[in-house]
């Protein structure tokens, strides 16, 4: 799939895709920002194919039926129920911990639409589970994306939100009145 997706999104569409997981790393939340187009799912996708890095994504489990769910597993998602009563922090837990290597990209605004403030969700998982937080962009202005640093949690979260939106403050949304970070 590397070459393939090379192909259409380097070669095909001119995107620029860089960034590499320091050695070492075997788990990660991966957060990608900003995420304001259902573009962002298909552009992530075969950027990631390129950095060859094997990840999975939360989608609702409603769309898991016939051939969409295979389909949907194949591209790497994982069905989640979205409801307070499905323990889902802890399901992501588990996912972490029953596995040697897992990387779940998450897209801390948590929809397309405009959000007044990212949610925690990608927080809690990564202290939750002792794991980095990997910052990952798509820029589509300057048409770039890949990964950036890696951030260890310090558990201040509101101090540790300011430095990882920091990194996000000059990407370039597809639907910019759409894009926020987390007003003051």
């Amino acid at each position: 799939m590397r070459n393939i997706a090379k192909l259409i999104l380097v070669r095909m569409l001119g995107w620029e895709i860089s960034g590499e997981l320091p050695s070492g790393i075997q788990k990660a939340v991966i957060i990608v920002a900003p995420h304001t187009s259902i573009w962002d799912f298909i552009y992530g996708r075969l950027a990631f194919w390129v950095l060859d890095l094997d990840v999975k994504f939360l989608i609702n489990s409603k769309f898991f039926i016939g051939p969409l769910g295979l389909l949907l597993r194949k591209l790497g998602g994982v069905p989640v129920k979205y409801s307070k009563t499905t323990g889902l922090l802890l399901q992501i837990k588990q996912m972490y911990g029953s596995n040697d290597s897992f990387f779940l990209v998450i897209t801390p605004e948590g929809t397309r639409s405009l959000v007044e403030r990212w949610r925690k969700g990608f927080y809690q998982i990564a202290t939750g589970s002792d794991i980095p937080i990997v910052m990952a962009y798509i820029d589509y202005k300057n048409k770039k994306g890949g990964l950036g640093p890696v951030f260890y949690p310090t558990g201040n979260y509101f101090e540790d939100l300011k430095e990882i939106e920091n990194f996000y403050k000059n990407f370039h949304a597809r639907h910019p009145e759409r894009y926020n970070l987390t007003r003051k």
